[in-house]
C-alpha cells in the first residue's frame, strides 16, 4: 500500500502516462469531428465508433477503480459493485441502439462518464494523478459526446 497515497499530496503525473492518456483520447474528438462535420458516409461508422470506444474506456475506467480498491486490505463491496456497475450501465445503453433514439444512446453515455468521474473524484484514497489523468480522460470523452447529442438531437 506504500504506492497509495492521499489526493491531497501533490505528484504529477509521467509523461508516460500523459502520453498514454492522449493516445487514448484521440478517438473520442476524431470521432465527433467525423459524425458532426465529415461526410455524410461517414457518419454511422463514426457514430459506432465513439459509442464503442466510449464504453470500452468506461470498462477501463471501472477495471482501475476495480484495481485501486481491491488492493485495500479490506476492500468496500459497495466500492467494487460500483467499479462494475457504471461500465455495465454504458454497455447496456450501447445495447439498447435501435430500440431507442441514438440521443439517448449518446446522452447515456454521457451520463456514465459523469458519473464514473464522480464516483472516482469522492474517493480520498487514490494516487494523486489518478484524478487528473480521469478528468482529462472524461472531459475528451464528455466533449466529444456533447457535440455528437447537440447533432443527434438537430437531426
Amino acid at each position: 500500500m506504500d504506492d497509495v497515497r492521499p489526493a491531497t499530496t501533490a505528484e504529477s503525473a509521467p509523461a508516460s502516462l500523459w502520453s498514454i492518456v492522449l493516445l487514448a483520447v484521440a478517438p473520442f474528438p476524431a470521432a465527433a469531428l467525423a459524425y458532426a462535420y465529415g461526410e455524410p458516409d461517414l457518419a454511422r461508422p463514426a457514430l459506432d465508433g465513439l459509442l464503442t470506444w466510449s464504453v470500452v474506456v468506461m470498462a477501463f475506467l471501472g477495471g482501475a477503480r476495480w484495481g485501486l480498491e481491491s488492493a485495500e486490505p479490506n476492500p468496500r463491496w459497495p466500492r467494487l459493485a460500483i467499479s462494475v456497475l457504471v461500465p455495465t450501465v454504458a454497455w447496456a445503453v450501447l445495447m439498447a441502439r435501435g430500440r431507442v433514439e441514438e440521443s439517448w444512446v449518446v446522452g447515456g453515455i454521457l451520463a456514465a462518464f459523469l458519473a464514473q468521474w464522480l464516483f472516482d473524484h469522492q474517493t480520498p484514497e487514490t494516487p494523486s494523478r489518478y484524478p487528473r489523468l480521469s478528468t482529462a480522460l472524461t472531459a475528451a470523452a464528455c466533449i466529444s459526446l456533447a457535440l455528437v447529442l447537440e447533432k443527434t438531437l438537430g437531426a
